[in-house]
């Protein structure tokens, strides 16, 4: 249901910083709460066509013991197709006071091209 259209990669896999943790000239990386696995960060961009231009682009945090790697780019386009398993989006509201989605993922993986189709062969 989510990225029903497909979604592109547009970033680089990024660690997601622990503010409290973190202190001045030191760096520590963020955590989940529950499983306590480290917090990577994507930006990725949502092809519906219905999405606000403002609202396509948006964050994706993938759970993982070590840095994930993009899939490898697909020739003649522009931007990575990607997919995402064992998502989770948890609805909060941001410091404007509007509805946000946190989205969290297990698992980043290349799209599969679709299959050629066949070609028919007029009857004469």
């Amino acid at each position: 249901m989510l990225f029903p259209h497909g979604c592109y990669l547009v970033g680089d896999v990024e660690p997601v910083k622990d503010f409290d943790a973190s202190t001045n000239g030191r760096f520590v990386q963020a955590r989940d709460k529950q499983s306590r696995e480290l917090v990577w960060q994507i930006a990725v961009m949502d092809a519906d066509p219905t999405v606000k231009a403002a609202q396509k682009t948006v964050a994706v945090k993938i759970l993982a013991a070590v840095q994930p790697v993009p899939p490898a780019p697909m020739p003649g386009l522009p931007f990575t197709p990607v997919r995402f398993d064992q998502i989770t989006v948890t609805p909060y509201v941001n410091g404007n006071g509007r509805l946000a989605y946190s989205i969290r993922v297990r698992e980043m993986t290349a799209v599969r091209p679709a299959a050629p189709k066949p070609v028919r062969e007029n009857a004469v």
